[in-house]
């Protein structure tokens, strides 16, 4: 289909080939400044342009967003201010883009009398249109909105950009992580010492906009924080702040918590009243002031997002706990063999006495029983060395695999491809095309007999790994599938979904075996103990569900996790379940029993993946600041951190003899790692 680029186009979508629109007579462009495919109408900019999803043809069809600027009324002040604002908001994504929460500016041209602007495009939902379908958020929700937003506040704010127009429109959740982009920086303003002593244009939405702004044309850091407030009010309450406005002005920040459904915790209940307060000298003033007040001290240690400032030690677990009588006993045992002699018989009844409780000791207290006898042994690699990068990927590549036999890779990403490498050469041996939207992950069975695939079509694809053929394609699925796992006896084959619910499968026919229902928010990850009883699944919703896959009911839930659980594995001993977080930590949990061993912080921005090697002595983890860390899960201890990706770290996967570590990359590339004790 091709575009019709009139803004006032009623039907604007034409059948390709035409050369004029059917519905207006205006020539059709088939490629705006021979780089960029305008696919469809986003949304109206009410008689001064229209905003487009693309495609860039340069970029292998990646998607893209083109703002159109077409004021009707030329010559006129109006005209003159939409370009000034036009021209001002592509030189604040210029200037801004670097940030991975605000969308890179690609392309700012004329063609035709319009002006064009062509950002980054951010896939997922504004929060209005989240809000529309679950109503209201809770506020602990509200809470991890406001810690995502202010760190992007805080940005402009020190860049001395004022957005001018915080609303739930302008804040869009990504679908690949949960985290939340602030677009639409047409209003934003530069703020100089000029601008704050001068009146301006009233610019920005009423209801969001405090009364400085309205009034007198005036923006301020306190102004966004105002529309930040507001917009958390929405959210809360599912209250339009834009009608409460309509009907009574301002008067409504007075009497907010009217609105509220059931009484807020009383540190949020100050910050939003806070951030409401009509009179600016009474508002905070900046981003960093509603974080002193929101964020507990512990977090306040981590660096910013996308920063990494530093390196914070891993927590700990006490190598002594305060009490274990066993221990004791195994002390006064030891104590009365040294008083009485070591005399052959009761030497023979120390060491069974010694035998039985080591083994109680170990039952009771797993990922622990080397802290309890002594010291755990500490890992050092002797060299880590990067011996190759893959490039081949036109997009992102979100997903790694190795086979059983250690001799492939299998790498998925946005380009909508699967590519077969080959690990010791890093040649690709062949691409696997089929799915029509972005492959968010690949897993390899077992036996090695079977490729894997999940994407954003709704889909999984099984295929051939030896024909490299598309065997069948599964559906059931009714949102992006984002996570796979696959039984040791290659007969199961499990899938997450952003449908919020898990899919079982018979792997060897295709046929659907039943679908777990529980998390709350998308399914993000999947892991099968080695027994192939236990599943374990990670969610947005912030929990840990823990399964027993044979006969599909749920065990136990784990809670703990400040932010959305981002991925999940189990050690190959099937005792540890390693999850990460966008809390930017990796907890462990003793599986058996549910317990959280210890919390491993570090990264400076969100946790993406983990992986155990195959004997369960080293934790590897990739994270959006960029690196790999490698950590001892006996200890908690960061052995090594591999710096060499240039964007988010999106998957880590070993080979079988723990001597190779992958890794994926939204740089578009995949490194090879070798390792060396």
């Amino acid at each position: 289909m091709i575009c019709c680029l009139n803004p006032d186009c009623p039907n604007p979508l034409n059948p390709n080939g035409k050369k004029f629109c059917q519905s207006c007579s205006t020539p059709l462009v088939s490629l705006l400044r021979n780089r960029f495919r305008v696919i469809r109408v986003l949304s109206d900019e009410g008689g001064f342009g229209r905003t487009y999803l693309s495609e860039d043809v340069d970029k292998l069809n990646e998607r893209c967003v083109i703002k159109q600027l077409a004021p009707k009324f030329q010559g006129t002040w109006s005209q003159k201010k939409a370009m000034e604002l036009f021209a001002e908001e592509a030189q604040r994504l210029q200037d801004l883009g670097e940030h991975p929460q605000i969308p890179t500016l690609l392309a700012y041209f004329e063609q035709d009398g319009c002006l064009y602007l062509v950002q980054q495009f951010i896939n997922g939902e504004n929060l209005l249109k989240e809000l529309q379908q679950r109503k209201a958020y809770k506020a602990s929700e509200i809470q991890s909105i406001l810690l995502d937003l202010l760190p992007i506040l805080k940005f402009i704010h020190d860049r001395k950009v004022i957005h001018r127009d915080i609303k739930p429109e302008n804040i869009i959740r990504h679908k690949s992580d949960g985290r939340l982009s602030l677009i639409d920086f047409g209003s934003s303003k530069q703020f100089t010492a000029r601008v704050q002593q001068k009146s301006g244009t009233s610019i920005g939405s009423h209801g969001y906009s405090p009364l400085e702004q309205i009034r007198d044309g005036k923006a301020f850091p306190a102004s966004d924080l105002f529309g930040l407030g507001a917009t958390c009010f929405h959210l809360l309450t599912g209250n339009s702040p834009f009608q409460l406005w309509m009907e009574s002005g301002y008067a409504w920040v007075s009497n907010w918590r009217q609105y509220l459904r059931s009484p807020l915790n009383p540190e949020l209940d100050f910050v939003i009243d806070k951030l409401l307060k009509k009179d600016i000298q009474q508002r905070y003033q900046s981003a960093d002031e509603v974080l002193r007040d929101l964020t507990p001290k512990q977090l306040l240690a981590l660096p910013p997002a996308g920063k990494s400032s530093g390196k914070i030690p891993p927590t700990k677990a006490p190598y002594l706990p305060k009490s274990y009588p066993l221990l004791r006993i195994l002390i006064l045992v030891s104590a009365l063999i040294l008083l009485f002699g070591f005399q052959k018989s009761w030497y023979k009844h120390f060491r069974q006495i010694q035998t039985s409780l080591v083994s109680r000791l170990q039952h009771n207290s797993p990922g622990k029983d080397e802290a309890l006898l002594g010291q755990p042994p500490k890992i050092t690699l002797a060299k880590v060395s990067l011996v190759n990068t893959l490039q081949g990927h036109g997009n992102s590549v979100l997903s790694v695999a190795i086979s059983p036999d250690g001799k492939t890779i299998a790498s998925s990403g946005g380009d909508r491809t699967i590519k077969l490498w080959n690990l010791a050469t890093g040649k690709a041996i062949s691409l696997l095309n089929g799915h029509s939207q972005q492959v968010n992950v690949v897993v390899i069975s077992p036996d090695g007999k079977t490729l894997v695939s999940g994407s954003d079509d709704s889909t999984i694809k099984i295929w051939n790994l030896t024909t490299r053929k598309q065997i069948r394609t599964l559906q059931g699925h009714s949102d992006s599938v984002h996570a796979l796992a696959i039984s040791a006896d290659s007969e199961t084959l499990v899938t997450g979904s952003d449908d919020n619910t898990i899919k079982i499968w018979d792997l060897a026919t295709g046929e659907q075996i039943r679908t777990l229902a529980g998390h709350t928010f998308w399914v993000r990850s999947v892991a099968i103990g080695p027994d192939g009883v236990i599943l374990a699944s990670g969610s947005f919703d912030k929990t840990i569900k823990i399964w027993n896959l044979t006969k599909g009911y749920p065990i136990r839930t784990l809670e703990g996790n400040s932010q959305t659980v981002t991925t999940v594995a189990i050690s190959p001993d099937g005792r540890t379940l390693a999850s990460a977080s966008r809390d930017r930590t990796i907890k462990l949990w003793n599986l058996p029993t549910g317990k959280e061993i210890r919390t491993l912080a570090g990264h400076g921005n969100t946790v993406t993946s983990v992986a155990f090697s195959a004997d369960g002595k080293i934790l590897a983890s990739g994270s959006r600041d960029r690196t790999i860390k490698l950590w001892n899960p006996a200890t908690g201890e960061e052995i090594l951190t591999l710096a060499g990706h240039t964007n988010t770290v999106t998957s880590v996967a070993f080979s079988p003899d723990g001597k190779t570590l992958v890794s994926g990359s939204e740089d578009n590339t995949i490194k090879i790692w070798r390792l060396s004790q």
